[in-house]
C-alpha cells in the first residue's frame, strides 16, 4: 500500500506518456516510441516541476521498470536460430562493434567527453539501439541526461541510415540482392524500428516481399545478443574502478554485485525461450512478453525525458553528435568493406 502511494502518481505519468509515444512511433516507424517518449517527456519537464508527488515514481520506472523490460527482451532471443544467422553475419557483427567500441574510446581520450556517455553511444550505435542502451545505463550507473542524450545521437544517425543507405546500395551494386542487404541493414542500422523500416523499403523497391526484412531482423536479433557479453565486461569494469579486489571478491561478493541480477535473468529469458522452442513451442507465446518489454522500454524513455534539461542536452550536445556520426561512419565503412571482401555482394 505504502508502495502505491508514493510511486502511483510518477507512474501513471510515464504510462500515459508513453501511450501516445507508442502510438506516434507506430506511425512514424523510423522514429520509433522510445524517441517520442524521451521528447514528450521533455516537454512536459519543462512545464510540470518533476518534484513531489511526481518523482518517486517516475524515478523507479527509470530504473526498475527499466530493467524489468531488459528482462523481458530476452524472451525475443531464440539463441538456437541466432546460432545459424551467426555463421554468415558474425564476422561482421563482431568487427563492427569492435570498431564502435574502438571509435568511442578513443575519441573519450583524446576529445574528454564524458567515460559514461562515451559508452552508451558506441554500445547503442553498434549493437542495437535503445535496448543496448537500455541494458547498459543500470550496469554502469549512467545519469538520466547521458541517456536521454546517448538515445538522440543515435536515432539521429537511424533516421540518416534509413533515408540514405537504399540509395547507397543502389549505386554500389545490391539491386535486387535482399542477401546482401539484409546482412547490411541488420548490422549498420541500430534501432529494431529503423532496421525494419530499411529492410521493408528495399522489399518494396524490388517486389522481394519480405526476404529483405526476414534477413534483417535475423541478423538485428544475433546483434542484440551481444547485449549480454558487453553489459557483464562493463559489470566487471566498473566493480574494479570501484576497488573491488579479487580478494573482496572471493570473501563474499555475491555474482549479482558483479554482474547486475537482472542481466543474469536477462540471460535465463534467452536460455527459456530457446529451450521452449527446441521442444516445439511455438514462437508466438513469447510475442506479448517481447511487446511488454518494448513498452516497458517506452516507459523508461519517458521518465528519462521527464528528468532531463532540453536546453542543457542542447548545449551539450555537439561533441556527442560528432562521436555518434564517427561511430555510424566506422560501423557502414567496416560492414560494406567486409561484405565486399567476404563476396556477400
Amino acid at each position: 500500500m505504502n508502495f502505491i502511494k508514493t510511486n502511483v502518481v510518477g507512474i501513471l505519468l510515464c504510462f500515459l506518456i508513453s501511450l501516445l509515444a507508442t502510438y506516434l512511433g507506430s506511425l512514424y516507424p523510423i522514429v520509433g516510441g522510445p524517441v517520442f517518449a524521451i521528447l514528450l517527456g521533455m516537454i512536459i519537464c519543462m512545464v510540470v516541476p518533476i518534484k513531489g508527488i511526481i518523482l518517486p515514481g517516475v524515478k523507479f520506472t527509470s530504473k526498475i521498470i527499466l530493467q524489468t523490460a531488459v528482462v523481458l527482451l530476452g524472451f525475443g532471443l531464440n539463441l538456437l536460430a541466432i546460432a545459424k544467422t551467426a555463421q554468415e553475419s558474425l564476422p561482421i557483427i563482431v568487427a563492427t562493434i569492435t570498431t564502435s567500441l574502438i571509435i568511442s574510446f578513443v575519441i573519450c581520450k583524446y576529445m574528454n567527453i564524458p567515460t559514461k556517455l562515451c559508452t552508451l553511444i558506441g554500445v547503442g550505435s553498434s549493437i542495437c539501439g535503445g535496448s543496448a542502451i537500455a541494458a547498459t545505463a543500470p550496469v554502469i550507473k549512467a545519469n538520466d541526461s547521458e541517456v536521454a542524450q546517448a538515445i538522440s545521437v543515435v536515432f539521429f544517425f537511424n533516421v540518416l541510415a534509413a533515408l540514405i543507405f537504399p540509395t547507397l546500395a543502389q549505386h554500389l551494386g545490391m539491386s535486387h540482392d535482399s542477401f546482401a542487404f539484409g546482412i547490411f541493414a541488420g548490422t549498420a542500422v541500430n534501432d529494431t524500428s529503423s532496421v525494419t523500416a530499411v529492410a521493408s523499403t528495399w522489399d518494396s523497391i524490388y517486389s522481394l516481399g519480405h526476404e529483405t526484412l526476414d534477413k534483417a531482423v535475423t541478423v538485428k536479433l544475433t546483434r542484440t545478443l551481444a547485449i549480454i557479453p558487453i553489459t557483464i565486461v562493463l559489470s566487471v569494469i566498473f566493480a574494479a574502478r570501484h576497488d573491488l579486489t579479487i580478494n573482496q571478491q572471493a570473501s563474499g561478493l555475491k555474482l549479482h554485485k558483479l554482474v547486475p541480477r537482472f542481466i543474469i535473468l536477462f540471460v535465463l529469458a534467452s536460455l527459456v525461450t530457446s529451450i521452449a522452442m527446441l521442444c516445439g513451442v511455438s514462437s508466438e507465446v513469447f510475442v506479448p512478453l517481447k511487446d511488454l518489454s518494448k513498452f516497458f522500454i517506452v516507459m523508461a524513455m519517458a521518465a528519462v525525458g521527464l528528468n532531463c534539461n532540453l536546453f542543457m542536452l542542447i548545449k551539450t550536445g555537439s561533441t556527442a553528435i560528432f562521436l555518434g556520426m564517427c561511430c555510424w561512419l566506422g560501423i557502414t565503412a567496416v560492414c560494406l568493406l567486409l561484405q565486399y571482401m567476404l563476396g556477400i555482394w
